[in-house]
Formats: structure tokens, sequence, C-alpha cells
């Protein structure tokens, strides 16, 4: 004889039943009383009549109260999805059929939910339930009334227990929906309650983005500078909220899988840097120059050579002045970072940079200021800068690597800036604008004096 629906579906209640049972007498034998207690509580017609007394104890909920405040006595909300529900804000209606129930009450009456959660032909028994399945109820007993009854009773863990209400420990606001704030009936006294089916919705996606095994390949493959299909999701400023404490189960079946936690998305203003960050809160520009990362590694490489005691030949001498040309290569990057400024950067009171390093980096100032402009034309600044950027490398070298840095080293690191091509080229671009710029000067004082 063919298996019917109703055959199908306690086939799946009575596979439930079973594996709770063998889980719970395990470590029993036959003989022990509890295992005939155990015996007649799983039952199948006594422990359905069980369960539906049990589920009052048990509210199906989408919005709940209890993470509001694990003491507030108030009503949580089961209100699924509408498909007739306005899409222009994010809630839990743009869930749509993919949503997920929490249950809310005794965490001891749990396993009724478990079991209005088993799924049969693509449908939970709870959504069978609010349907009003008549196979259903025939899987449930074979008396029709006794098993329309527990569809009735089962029915009520989408109900909550007594009239609507919120309570002391629940938060509460008025909301304006009038036009005249002044008067009370212009408010609606609203009480606000937790998405969730959205949050679990939201964790599980979280998670997901962040600890899949595509989300890992993917940002493996951005370390090592590699393509990757499928990309990865960060998400800046990530908290995570606990509710429950020790006891998760307490505020709802959800929190509890979720293991009590919950993300926070950052709703902070973004922190603005500038893309040039000017070294204007020290003397020396070499303070921010050293903080590059590409900075630090060569002069990491150049600590490490110099300490390990090298011979005193020709590639040691090639590796060195190699590892300096690099740092002198960053110096040109620098300056022309810090020379994208707005001109006149270093004219603050802020600014605490030695002049040479202003002429250095802030040269265009000599265009609007005329005292900067003699006093930049009047000395060697460049320099300064070469020996001053000897002297933090020295210092560098002392401070990390324990080395002692004397008289000949230091000449040797400022002449390498001094003699360093770009560096020369860069010298001579300067003279030539300060004479081009005089020039120009020059011959618009004459202009004006022959308009007197």
């Amino acid at each position: 004889m063919p298996q019917t629906q109703a055959d199908s579906l306690r086939s799946t209640i009575e596979r439930f039943l079973g594996e709770r049972f063998s889980a719970k007498t395990e470590k029993l034998s036959p003989d022990d009383p509890q295992h005939q207690k155990l015996t007649e509580q799983f039952n199948y017609d006594t422990w359905l009549a069980n369960a539906a007394q049990r589920v009052s104890q048990l509210q199906v909920v989408t919005h709940s109260l209890k993470p509001v405040h694990p003491d507030a006595k108030g009503s949580s909300l089961y209100a699924p999805p509408a498909s007739d529900t306005p899409s222009q804000t994010i809630g839990t209606h743009a869930l749509g059929d993919a949503f997920t129930v929490d249950v809310v009450g005794n965490a001891a009456a749990l396993d009724v939910f478990k079991f209005l959660k088993l799924e049969h032909d693509g449908q939970t028994l709870l959504e069978r339930v609010e349907q009003g399945d008549a196979q259903l109820a025939a899987a449930l007993s074979d008396d029709a009334d006794t098993g329309a009854k527990l569809m009735r009773d089962f029915a009520t863990i989408t109900e909550p227990s007594g009239e609507w209400s919120s309570h002391k420990r629940g938060k509460q606001l008025y909301w304006l929906v009038g036009d005249d704030p002044s008067l009370d009936d212009a408010f609606h006294l609203i009480s606000p309650l937790y998405a969730t089916s959205l949050a679990h919705r939201v964790f599980r996606t979280i998670n997901d983005d962040r600890f899949s095994d595509n989300a890992k390949a993917a940002r493996e493959a951005r370390k090592k500078d590699h393509p990757d299909d499928h990309g990865f999701v960060d998400y800046p400023g990530l908290a995570v909220q606990r509710f429950g404490g020790s006891k998760p189960q307490n505020i709802s079946q959800l929190n509890s899988e979720r293991g009590g936690n919950s993300y926070l998305l950052s709703c902070a203003p973004p922190t603005w840097r500038s893309r040039h960050i000017a070294p204007i809160r020290g003397s020396s520009a070499f303070t921010v120059f050293g903080r590059r990362p590409d900075v630090r590694r060569n002069v990491r490489s150049l600590g490490r050579l110099l300490a390990g005691n090298p011979e005193p030949n020709m590639g040691t001498r090639d590796r060195r002045d190699e590892l300096t040309r690099a740092l002198v290569d960053e110096l040109i990057v620098f300056t022309s970072e810090m020379q994208q400024l707005p001109p006149g950067w270093t004219d603050d009171w802020h600014c605490r940079l030695a002049f040479a390093h202003q002429c250095w980096l802030d040269p265009f100032r000599a265009t609007e200021d005329a005292d900067f402009r003699a006093e930049m034309a009047d000395i060697d600044w460049l320099s300064t800068v070469c020996e001053d950027f000897s002297r933090w490398l020295n210092g560098r070298l002392e401070y990390f690597w324990k080395l002692a840095m004397g008289d000949p080293e230091h000449r040797h690191f400022a002449k390498s800036a001094a003699r360093d091509e770009n560096m020369a080229t860069l010298a001579a671009a300067y003279r030539d604008w300060q004479y081009e710029l005089q020039a120009e000067l020059a011959g618009f004082a004459e202009v004006i004096d022959d308009d007197e």
C-alpha cells in the first residue's frame, strides 16, 4: 500500500522523537528506571500531547523585546515579511521568503520549537500548522478531533500570551505624527523591538563575508598581489554586542545559535585624512620621512648589513651604497609629495620646521612671500638638508642597531645625498627656478616704475 502524505509526515516526526530518545538513553541500561520513564515520555501520542501543553511557554517572533532588556516582560512580535510592504526602507520585510523565525520564552521548552522546525517536502511543520494542513493533522493523531486540537495548540506559538503590552524595562519613545509638537495628541508612544530575524541574517552574511573559504582565498590573493574572481568585503569599525551573558538561550533561540553575539555596523562619520600630511609638528622633517614603509625597510637592511661586521671589500661598499641610494630616492619622492601641498603651508604658527627644511619642502612659498624669498636666496639650505639627512640616518643606526657612527660615517652619508644625481638635478632645478623668479619679479618692477 503506497505511503500517504500523512504517513510520510508521521515518519518524519517519529524519526525526530527516536533521535532525541536515543540521545537521552545512550548511557542508560534498558532495566534502568529512568530508561523506562523516558520510554513512556517519548511515546508518540504522549510526547505530542505534552508538547502541545508546553507550547504556551514559547512564542515565535521576528521582533523581540528581550534583547532590549533581558528582564522585560512585555510583548514580542511575529510579523513575517509581506509582499506588499514598501521596499524603500531596509527592514525585516526586505528578507522576503528567506527569513528565519526566532523563538522566545522558557528555554526548557525549546525542543517544541525544534519539532515545529522539522522540514518535509520543503515546508516546516510550523508553516503547515499556519496553513491548517489536513495531512499534518492526520499525522499528529488518528483521531480527527485530537489532531485538530493539536494543530490549534501548536498554532498559538506565533501569538503573544495575554494582551499586547510594553514593560517598564523596555524602551519607549514619543514619535511625532502630527504637525504641532506642542500638542500631546500629535505624538504616538512607541516601544521599539529588536529585529531578531533581520539581525540573524545580517550576522550570517557578515560571517560569510569574513570567514568563508572564498573570502579567505581572496584575502590571501590580495596579500600576494594576485587576481581573484570572488573578491571579499570588509566591514571597518565592526563591533560585537553580546546578549544573555553565559546563558544566551534565555534571550532567544537564534541568539543562542549565535553564541549571544550580534554585530553592530559603524555609523560614525568618516575620519577624513589628507592625501598629504605636512610634517609641521617637529623641527625636523626626517621624523615624518622615517615613518615611510620603504624607508624603514631600507634602514633595517642597512643596519643589518653594518651590524654583521661585513668584510671591508668592494661588495660590502656596493651594497651599502645601493641601500643609501635607495634612501635618497625615497627622499626625492618625499620631497615631491610635500611640494604638492599648497604653497605657503609652512607659514603657519604650528609649523616648527627648521628654516632649511621649509625651503626644501615649501620652496614655492617664495612666489608670494618676499621675506621668505630673500632668506631662501641667502642660505645654502640644500647642504643643511643633506647634513640633517646624514645626522638622522646615523641616529637611526645607533639607536636600533647599537652601531658606533662617527664623523667619517656622517660625512659619507651627507656626501652621498649631496652627490646623488637625482638630488643634483633637484638642486639645479631649484637654482634655475630661483633665477627665473628673480628675473620675472625684476621685470615686473620695471614695468611698474615706467607706468608711474
